[in-house]
């Protein structure tokens, strides 16, 4: 997924309802847990951190934790590869309304030059419990938290390359050169026309962009803010740093 596009997620809940056949008569019932925190580092000197699983609902509830290696595509889609370097345990577990539930992470793996990326999922199961004759859809609940093992000395860089205009379009990546992820926490995108004018001035949210990878980028802009511009400043925010580019315009671009 996109996620410039999370907008889209409570129209495509809504569709997966309707394909569910629910109908005015029936509910959807949706569990209620918490797990904090929502980040694991693990480094030479912490080799294990403890999540805490909490049933927040008024049911018993089962779970299944599975652990992946995370990468993502330009396009910033999850690729997930289940694997053994990190450790969980319980794997499975229940807990009674209210209970909380300690549970190990770690990993035994050696620590290298290059940030490594994973995802633990933690996994709502079924009801044992027959809900035959009930009128009620039960919604089962993943979450997903990012584990990162940390490299022996973290760089932190990146730059904004491919900026193109075409077909009414600004289209960019923002690349991250360093050994370590960073979070586009904001992306500033000003269009300058004649005598320095602003023809448009947009942000968006970004997300994580994982070591050594890229991520696209794409704005629609109207054939009239394309013809004025003639400068693009794209600015990049992470937690730690400033990434700018400037680029000049070419005069044909939007014909």
């Amino acid at each position: 997924m996109s996620y410039w596009k999370k907008q889209k997620i409570s129209a495509a809940i809504f569709s997966l309802l309707l394909g569910l056949g629910l109908t005015g008569g029936e509910k959807a019932v949706a569990s209620k847990f918490a797990v904090n925190p929502v980040r694991v580092s693990l480094s030479a000197k912490v080799s294990s951190q403890i999540l805490t699983v909490e049933n927040q609902s008024e049911q018993t509830l089962r779970f299944q934790v599975k652990v992946y290696s995370w990468n993502q595509d330009i396009q910033g889609n999850l690729q997930l590869t289940e694997t053994q370097d990190i450790v969980a345990f319980p794997l499975l577990f229940s807990l009674n309304p209210g209970e909380i539930r300690r549970l190990r992470v770690g990993t035994l793996i050696p620590i290298s030059s290059s940030e490594k990326t994973y995802r633990i999922s933690i996994n709502e199961l079924p009801d044992e419990t027959n809900l035959a004759g009930q009128a009620a859809v039960k919604i089962l609940t993943n979450i997903g938290i990012p584990i990162f093992l940390l490299p022996t000395k973290e760089v932190l860089t990146g730059n904004i390359a491919n900026i193109l205009v075409s077909n009414h379009h600004i289209s960019f990546q923002i690349k991250n050169t360093g050994n370590t992820h960073f979070i586009a926490n904001n992306v500033h995108i000003q269009a300058l026309g004649e005598a320095n004018k602003t023809i448009f001035d947009r942000q968006r949210t970004g997300w994580y962009i994982l070591s050594g990878t890229s991520q696209l980028y794409d704005l629609e802009i109207s054939p009239q803010e394309c013809r004025q511009t003639q400068n693009l400043i794209i600015e990049v925010k992470t937690e730690n740093k400033i990434f700018t580019e400037k680029q000049e315009i070419p005069k044909d671009a939007c014909q």
